[in-house]
C-alpha cells in the first residue's frame, strides 16, 4: 500500500509516518485483510531536520497546493492519503489569500488528484473544532450546525463538504475528522491560535517563560499527541460503510480549563514552574479561541471505536515528560 501524507514533515505528519512504519501494515478496504505499507510519500514545504531513514519513505518537497508536486507525489498507484497540511488559525485569519490557497485550493487539488487515480483511495482530512462558532449549545454533537466565525474554520468546513461530495460521487473514500487542540506539542510555538495550549506547559517545563493570551477560566477541547495519532490511523482503517453518508465527525477529547491545565503542571513539576507563565491577554487570540466549543458528545466516534484519552490532563503531562525525556 502506498500512502501520501501532506504536512509529512510536521509534528503530526512525522508521528503518523513513524507509527505506520512501526505497524508495517494497515487494514485493507472496509477492514479487510491487512496490507503491508510499502511506500510513504511525505509532502511538505521543507524536509525536517531529522528525516526518517527508512527505505519505504520518500520526501516530496514543495508547496502542497502545487498540482505538479502533487501529481509527482501521487503517481498512479496511491492507495491512501492523510491530508494534514494547512495554514493554521491565526495565520489564515491574518493572510486571507494564503489561507484560501493552501486550505481550500490545496485541498481541492488533492481531491482532484485522487479523482484522477480512478481507484477510490482512502482520504483522511484533518478538520478542526473551529468549524463551529457562537452561539453554541452547552454540548456540541455531530448534529450541531457548524457556524465558523473565522477564516480558518470556514476553510476547514469547505474542505469537509468537498470531502463528503467527492465521496458521494465515488471518486474517493473520504473521512473528515475534527481534531481537538493537540497538547502538549513539543518543539517551538507556531502561528496557531491554540499554540499557547502547549506553550504554557512546554516552556515552563523547559525553564522558559511563556505567555498565556487568554483568561484562566477559558476552557478547551484537548487531545494528547499519542491519541491524536491513534485516532487518525483509526480514521483511515474504519470500514467505510460504518461511517455512513455523513463523512465528518468530531473526535473524542477532554475538556480542561487553562486553570486546570496549570494546576496539573504544578502537580507534576511544582508551583514554582507555573510562575514562569505570564498572563497577558491578546484580543486577537481571544476572539478566535472564544468561538471554539469545549464540550462535545462524541457518541458517534465512540460507536466507531475511536480511542479516548484516559487519566485527564495529568496523564497528558506525564506522557510528555516521558516521551520528551524532560526531567523535573
Amino acid at each position: 500500500m502506498k500512502i501520501v501524507i501532506t504536512g509529512g514533515g510536521g509534528f503530526l505528519g512525522q508521528r503518523v509516518a513513524k507509527e505506520l512504519l512501526r505497524r508495517g501494515q494497515v487494514a485493507g478496504v472496509n477492514g479487510s485483510t491487512p496490507q503491508p505499507v510499502n511506500e510513504l510519500v511525505l509532502v511538505d514545504i521543507a524536509q525536517p531536520p531529522h528525516a526518517l531513514a527508512d527505505p519505504r519513505v520518500r520526501y516530496a518537497i514543495g508547496d502542497a497546493s502545487d498540482p505538479r508536486l502533487i501529481a509527482e507525489a501521487f503517481g498512479d498507484d496511491t492507495d491512501g492519503v492523510f491530508h494534514l497540511a494547512a495554514v493554521v488559525s491565526s495565520a489564515a485569519e491574518a493572510d486571507f489569500d494564503l489561507g484560501l490557497r493552501v486550505n481550500v485550493d490545496g485541498t481541492r487539488a488533492l481531491l482532484e488528484a485522487c479523482r484522477r487515480l480512478g481507484r477510490r483511495p482512502r482520504f483522511v482530512f484533518t478538520s478542526s473544532v473551529a468549524v463551529f462558532g457562537q452561539p453554541l449549545p452547552e454540548i456540541v454533537t455531530d448534529a450541531t450546525t457548524p457556524q465558523p466565525q473565522n477564516s480558518y474554520g470556514i476553510q476547514k468546513l469547505i474542505g469537509e463538504l468537498l470531502v463528503g461530495d467527492y465521496t458521494r460521487k465515488g471518486f474517493l473514500d473520504g473521512r473528515a475528522v475534527r481534531l481537538p487542540t493537540v497538547s502538549i506539542r513539543p518543539g517551538k510555538p507556531n502561528a496557531a491560535a491554540s499554540s499557547f495550549a502547549s506553550g504554557i506547559l512546554r516552556e515552563p517545563l523547559n525553564g522558559v517563560e511563556a505567555v498565556c493570551p487568554v483568561e484562566s477560566e477559558t476552557e478547551l477541547w484537548l487531545i494528547s499527541p499519542r491519541l491524536a495519532v491513534e485516532n487518525l490511523l483509526h480514521a483511515f482503517e474504519v470500514p467505510s460503510e460504518k461511517i455512513g453518508p455523513v463523512r465528518s465527525l468530531s473526535l473524542p477529547g477532554i475538556t480542561a480549563s487553562v486553570r486546570e491545565m496549570v494546576a496539573a503542571l504544578e502537580r507534576a513539576a511544582g508551583a514554582k514552574t507555573a510562575t514562569r507563565i505570564r498572563w497577558q491577554p491578546d484580543p486577537k487570540i481571544k476572539a478566535i479561541v472564544q468561538t471554539w466549543p469545549a464540550r462535545f458528545d462524541t457518541a458517534r466516534a465512540d460507536a466507531l471505536g475511536f480511542p479516548r484519552d484516559e487519566g485527564g490532563f495529568d496523564r497528558i503531562i506525564a506522557d510528555y515528560l516521558r516521551e520528551e525525556g524532560v526531567t523535573i
